[in-house]
């Protein structure tokens, strides 16, 4: 009974149950300072010999025993710990009370010597020590009953703990896919209220819809309406066009009549045009008198208003004699057309407008202007910007390609070439050229077999359309030599040729046609006292007198019928050769000065333009294939 199991298993104790054994200390105490008293020393030296291992019980209730196989504080069976704590606390209390009462009986019953006395009350302590003893062995087996019990339950309560953490972390993975499932149910909501924004986008466009289908059907009703009276209509007009056909037919076949006709009129027109030009002379003349610059006419010059055809000088002189008065002297011209001061540049195109179509029908046509220096030979032929100061050349390409465009709806297609040379002391230049004067080509005129003639290097330009042409004629007007003299202040001093080279085709008829339209704006004729030209104006004077004799020269051998033309004896002439013994028409202006110091010089001008309009070249004939 000295070993307690209780004492040896370490079991735990509650504070209650250690508070009531430390009340019997004082008298274990006593019966050590007791020497008498040998027997119950000694048992109280087995009792105090005990008594470490219950104060050993004091250790925390989360100690594990020394079985191991759980702790206490891990239990999860509170309800059997409780009973037993409480168990061990009534009967710790029940010893106390016991213990209190015998020692304080021997401390007032028993005096000091009695020994005996004492040592029968601590064995009767002791018995009642054992029987608790015996009593708390017993709920120690209990405990350790309880205590198997919950360490069971506390592997239960692991294997459970592990399954949950297992869980867990089960619960862990489900939660972060959650996640993942959480952003897209995000990313769906907005897509779902982006989807509803444009649900009710389309909702308010399917009312719009539904009211314009609504608007639709009932145009379309209309329309179907409409439709039943254009196809009622529509079978009136495909009866009425079968009608129209058969009249069409009829007309197409009254049109192709009225071609041929027309064909044959136009035909017949060019041939008795022609026949008019051949009885007026193949070189008709016209003369033009330039006004004076402050207005009218001068004294000397006479034109009859009934008669456009002539023209009279008359000079008064005074006798060489002296026994008559003074002499007047009248000289009187003839000539196809007599131009007056007044005429305008319209009035005087308008006599050759018919000359100019000729160039379309296959006819070489030339138009040049005679005349001293400052009698009006470049206006005639160029004139000036306006439309209404326009000059011969200008009008000329304006009228062919009009007439051109008209005769294309009869079948006629044509095409154009441009070329523009001066005759510069004795010398042929470009008009055209655009490169540097170092380098500008030298040219050659060159007859062909055929009797064509050509200028060798010469700028030939391609045109169609009549602003091509003016623009060519702006430039070559940009090049041409000017000089300012004492007649004129602005005097040519080249001869200018400007050539249209003219090809039509009419393929409907299998006609082809080709001619040249060439206007010449001569230099004027000067006398030395009068424009008192030095250096190289007097080389240029010389130049150009010296080419307008060789021209009289021609024109009279051709007046005369000689055998031989001398051509060559000049540039211009051998230039205009076929012009003026070819197969061509040509016009010449001769241009008259007003002023009374010009009268010779207009008198010169007359009498040369007699000599051309009396020549006969032969009749011009169409280059027609």
């Amino acid at each position: 009974m000295s070993r307690l199991p209780v004492m040896s298993s370490k079991r735990v104790l509650t504070s209650s149950i250690l508070e009531n054994c430390q009340d019997l200390q004082p008298d274990q105490k006593r019966l050590r300072k007791d020497p008498d008293h040998v027997k119950p020393q000694a048992a109280s030296i087995i009792i105090g010999s005990k008594r470490p291992p219950v104060a050993a019980s004091r250790a925390p209730l989360s100690k594990p025993v020394r079985s191991g196989a759980a702790t206490v504080a891990g239990a999860p069976s509170r309800g059997v710990l409780k009973s037993s704590v409480a168990s061990t606390a009534a009967n710790v209390g029940s010893m106390k009370s016991t213990g209190t009462k015998a020692g304080g009986g021997a401390a007032t019953s028993r005096p000091g010597w009695d020994l005996k006395g004492k040592v029968s009350d601590m064995e009767g302590k002791l018995s009642n020590y054992q029987s608790k003893v015996k009593s708390v062995n017993q709920e120690n087996e209990s405990l350790k009953g309880s205590m198997a019990q919950s360490q069971s339950r506390i592997m239960e309560m692991e294997s459970e703990l592990e399954s949950q953490r297992s869980q867990i972390s089960e619960y862990e993975e489900e939660l972060q896919a959650l996640s993942g499932v959480r952003d897209e149910l995000e990313k769906v909501s907005s897509d779902k209220s982006t989807l509803q924004t444009e649900f009710s986008n389309l909702e308010g466009k399917y009312k719009v819809m539904e009211t314009l289908r609504d608007s639709q059907e009932t145009e379309l009703q209309t329309l179907k309406m409409k439709l039943s009276v254009k196809e009622s209509t529509l079978a009136r007009l495909q009866n009425t066009l079968k009608d129209t056909e058969e009249e069409v037919r009829s007309l197409k076949d009254t049109v192709a009549q009225q071609k041929d006709e027309l064909h044959a009129g136009e035909t017949e027109r060019r041939q008795l045009y022609n026949t008019i030009e051949d009885l007026k002379g193949n070189i008709r003349v016209f003369c033009r008198v330039r006004p004076l610059v402050d207005g009218g006419l001068s004294k000397h010059i006479q034109l009859l208003d009934s008669d456009n055809t002539s023209v009279t000088l008359a000079k008064t002189e005074e006798s060489h004699t002296g026994k008559t008065g003074d002499i007047h002297k009248n000289y009187n011209f003839s000539f196809d057309r007599v131009f007056s001061p007044q005429a305008s540049q319209k009035e005087v195109f308008e006599e050759i407008s018919l000359l100019v179509q000729s160039a379309l029908d296959g006819y070489n046509v030339c138009c040049f202007a005679y005349g001293q220096t400052g009698s009006g030979k470049t206006y005639t032929m160029e004139g000036a910007e306006y439309d209404d100061t326009r000059g011969v050349i200008p009008r000329a390409v304006q009228q062919i390609f009009q007439a051109a465009e008209k005769l294309e709806a009869q079948g006629w297609k044509f095409a154009f070439t441009a070329s523009f040379v001066e005759i510069y002391n004795e010398t042929l230049r470009d008009l055209l050229y655009t490169g540097k004067a170092s380098k500008r080509p030298e040219h050659e005129i060159r007859k062909s077999a055929n009797n064509e003639i050509s200028i060798t290097n010469l700028t030939y330009e391609q045109v169609s359309t009549e602003d091509q042409v003016l623009g060519l004629i702006a430039v070559a007007n940009q090049n041409r030599s000017t000089a300012q003299t004492a007649q004129n202040d602005r005097s040519s001093r080249s001869h200018s040729v400007f050539q249209l080279d003219i090809e039509g085709v009419n393929a409907g008829r299998d006609v082809k046609c080709k001619s040249t339209l060439c206007l010449v704006d001569l230099a004027g004729s000067e006398r030395m006292a009068k424009s008192q030209c030095q250096g190289e104006r007097f080389k240029e004077m010389t130049a150009i007198n010296s080419s307008l004799s060789n021209l009289g020269i021609v024109i009279s051998a051709l007046a005369n019928k000689e055998s031989y033309i001398p051509y060559r004896n000049s540039k211009l002439t051998y230039l205009l050769q076929s012009c003026l013994g070819g197969n061509s028409k040509t016009l010449m202006f001769v241009n008259i000065a007003p002023e009374p110091n010009s009268f010779e010089e207009s008198l010169n001008s007359l009498r040369f333009a007699s000599k051309v309009n009396d020549c006969v070249i032969g009749t011009a004939s169409a280059n027609r294939k």
